[in-house]
């Protein structure tokens, strides 16, 4: 696993498998797809920044990277990819063996580029969408972590306001002397046209004749715009003025009903806008939304609280009637804003739903940061808030306009990207027919991206024969090269290039070649975002059945055994968690779905689907961290027995992070005995777990649930949910720890049951 983490440490990437089956058919045995997780922007303190453009292939259009072959007499390169002999530059002229440019380090293989000349860096946009119909605590709770937002916005950056209930309210902000605001019915599809012409921007200048050169903002002059688009130094007095008068909603709710709420009516005048205003430039649409929206074409549910909202058994029917408009909606409002390279950053703070299912594909295509919490109020929510705009070592690198391409040796091609992007359609010979998530394309948008996005690839071998032995001597390495194109936090433009070379083994004897490269927490991971995807997208299909299908075949061909012969069966160390990782992802949230909303399913798979490898692992098998007198903390099994009454429990399952007492350890605590001088060591071992604890929660996003629970207690749900029920109440032996209530296997009884099959 050491050597997995190095090679991420230097390039970002993690891939399922390192030496990569080389034909077609021996890539299809391997069950797990030939795949790489990477993020594109990981922070590298080494990485050279060059303050030159880059050197690219005439023919592929690939960047010079380490693996290009160099001829130092005649000064061509021969790129790796396309074999095109390329003549180098003439500011090149001085380089030789013992003077070579960073890009041909061999250690540089990611490396990023300052093109000179475009620092017109644009100013970040905030457009604040609030809802409005929430009861009055809830929009105190609200109003108090927006003042407190605003005032660590960058000083640059331009800020807007919409507000919305019954009516949507865009507040002109540049109108100092008294508040104002234009209102727009919530049932009724406004165009972009009618929003310019009712908010007067050609009052006193006439709307320019068609044909007026694209990206001349709509003919709109900055004037105009800066009614609506302040930079936060001038408009914070103004904002925090609107603020404190806005009161909830004012129409009367009948008894017997919802409130009225035009969510999508809202976010799509607020695109609009952005895009009248500030087309092409980093703006995000941050929406705080408080309930489930009952008006407009996104309508999740009828304001009658006689229908109940959608739950995973009403989709899975086909029975829940606004849920197909509204994502059709939601389609329509991605595509316009990827066209406009907007973000929707989506912070959903309720006890009901409001709608996170139907809003995921223009969140997920946007790139935009989404947060579900219970309340406004709630520690998740604000601190979540807090971590997006502050600056220091933590931040989360907000960045914009990206744009990612791939280049990879010809016997690949791409099968699509699991993540959030958009298809930038750039069809080519590096496209597969078979398409994963976002496909049949070799170019995707990327509106926004931080330090921690993480993209999934999936390839597709397409060599269908085995060479003889001598060319795959020779020549049996693959090569990949990631471009990114996108506007640093800081304004300007860069392109980070990160260039691998993996080697390829086929024929027989290649399974124990591909057995070293298997990292199998990528392979986990891989598999958790395949699985969430056919869910969302296959009907009939059975997660569980798939998943222990692959399993079997898995362990069936690498494992070592003799025929019929269970008690025979081993796994060699690269592949034996895995088995585990995938006993703890069919019991986990991302494919039991009940018991949770359609809104958390959403979630959660949003979040899986744009973390690193680490992160991800600990969503799918969370890790427990086990505290007591007689030892130091110590990693302990995520299974019932480590429960002891005498021990403090640390469950981090990245959502929640749990702190669980012994029942002997709560009994003391409740009798206060840490507050007394002679019992110090007790008082630091209940704090230990806890400062473990804060540590996790600072460097996360979104801020995970802090629980704090005892044995026996109600909340001791959270951890017991989540381990290896190997004691039940129907099991014979209890081994001291705990008895969990349930009908789940346990993982000795899985594993007997996957050996017996896979020697089959």
């Amino acid at each position: 696993m050491a050597e997995f983490l190095e090679l991420e440490a230097q390039d970002g990437v993690r891939m399922a498998w390192n030496v990569v089956p080389g034909t077609k058919q021996e890539a299809g045995n391997c069950v797990v797809p030939v795949s790489a997780i990477y993020t594109p922007i990981k922070p590298f303190p080494n990485m050279p920044l060059l303050p030159y453009a880059p050197l690219r292939c005439r023919n592929c259009r690939s960047v010079l990277n380490p693996f290009s072959i160099v001829d130092f007499a005649a000064k061509i390169w021969i790129c790796p990819f396309c074999f095109q002999r390329n003549h180098f530059p003439p500011h090149y002229a001085s380089i030789s063996d013992e003077n070579l440019p960073a890009e041909l380090f061999p250690q540089y293989t990611t490396i990023e580029y300052q093109s000179p000349g475009e620092g017109s860096s644009l100013p970040p946009v905030f457009m604040f969408v609030l809802d409005t119909s929430i009861i009055e605590e809830e929009m105190t709770f609200l109003k108090s972590a927006l003042s407190q937002a605003i005032g660590l916005l960058p000083e640059n950056s331009l800020v807007g306001l919409i507000t919305f209930g019954t009516l949507v309210h865009v507040h002109e902000l540049g109108f100092g002397t008294m508040p104002k605001t234009y209102v727009f019915k919530g049932s009724k599809d406004v165009s972009k046209d009618q929003l310019l012409e009712q908010m007067s921007f050609f009052l006193n200048k006439p709307r320019p004749a068609t044909g007026v050169i694209a990206g001349a903002r709509d003919g709109l002059s900055s004037e105009s715009i800066s009614r609506f688009l302040l930079p936060a130094s001038e408009c914070e007095f103004a904002l925090n003025s609107v603020l404190e008068e806005l009161s909830k909603d004012p129409w009367p709710v009948p008894v017997e009903q919802r409130a009225t709420r035009c969510t999508s009516t809202a976010l799509s005048i607020a695109a609009s806008l952005l895009g009248a205003c500030v087309p092409g430039s980093g703006a995000r649409i941050m929406a705080f939304i408080g309930g489930p929206s009952t008006e407009g074409p996104g309508a999740i549910v009828s304001k009658n609280l006689s229908e109940p909202i959608r739950s995973h058994k009403d989709l899975d029917k086909d029975s829940a009637p606004h849920y197909h408009k509204a994502v059709k909606f939601y389609e329509a409002l991605a595509k316009q804003l990827v066209h406009q390279g907007h973000v929707l950053d989506l912070f959903a703070c309720a006890l009901d739903q409001v709608g996170v299912a139907e809003l995921k594909v223009a969140v997920e295509r946007t790139g935009g940061l989404v947060v579900l919490a219970e309340s406004f109020g709630h520690s998740v929510f604000k601190d979540s808030l807090k971590h997006v705009f502050q600056s220091g070592d933590k931040d989360l690198g907000l960045s914009s306009n990206g744009i990612f391409e791939i280049n990879c040796s010809k016997d690949i091609k791409v099968q699509g990207i699991l993540g959030p992007c958009a298809s930038l359609e750039k069809k080519g010979p590096l496209c597969s027919d078979t398409i994963v998530g976002q496909g049949s394309t070799s170019a995707w948008k990327m509106c926004g991206l931080d330090q921690s996005t993480s993209l999934c690839l999936i390839f597709e071998i397409v060599k269908k024969d085995i060479p003889d032995a001598t060319v795959q001597s020779t020549g049996n390495q693959f090569y990949f090269q990631f471009l990114t194109y996108y506007q640093h936090s800081s304004g300007e433009m860069r392109l980070r290039v990160t260039t691998l070379s993996r080697r390829w083994v086929a024929g027989p004897g290649s399974v124990q070649d591909l057995i070293p490269g298997f990292d199998q927490e990528a392979a986990a991971v891989v598999m958790a975002r395949l699985v969430s995807f056919k869910m969302e997208i296959e009907a009939e299909f059975d997660p569980i059945r798939w998943l222990d299908k692959a399993l079997i075949h898995i362990c069936s061909r690498f494992g070592d055994y003799q025929k019929e012969s269970p008690s025979s069966f081993s796994l060699s160390p690269r592949f034996s968690i895995f088995p585990q990782f995938i006993f703890h992802l069919r019991r986990s949230q991302f494919v039991q779905v009940f018991n949770n909303s359609p809104d958390e399913t959403a979630y959660f798979r949003m979040i899986l689907n744009r973390e690193n490898v680490t992160n991800s692992v600990v969503m799918i098998q969370p890790s427990l961290i086990s505290y007591s007198f007689q030892s130091a903390p110590e990693p302990a099994l995520l299974d019932v027995a480590s429960i002891a009454a005498d021990k403090i429990l640390l469950l981090d399952s990245y959502f929640t992070i749990v702190i669980f007492h012994g029942s002997t350890i709560a009994q003391w605590r409740k009798a206060g005995y840490h507050n007394q001088p002679e019992h110090q060591a007790f008082a630091q071992l209940l704090q230990a777990p806890r400062d473990d604890a804060d540590a996790i929660i600072k460097e996360r996003f979104p801020v995970p649930r802090l629980v704090i629970c005892d044995q026996h207690g109600s909340q001791a749900r959270f951890l017991l949910a989540k381990l290896n029920p190997s004691a039940t109440y129907n099991s014979d032996s209890h081994s001291g720890g705990d008895i969990i209530f349930t009908d789940d296997v346990s993982f000795e009884v899985f594993l007997d049951h996957l050996q017996r099959l896979a020697v089959q």
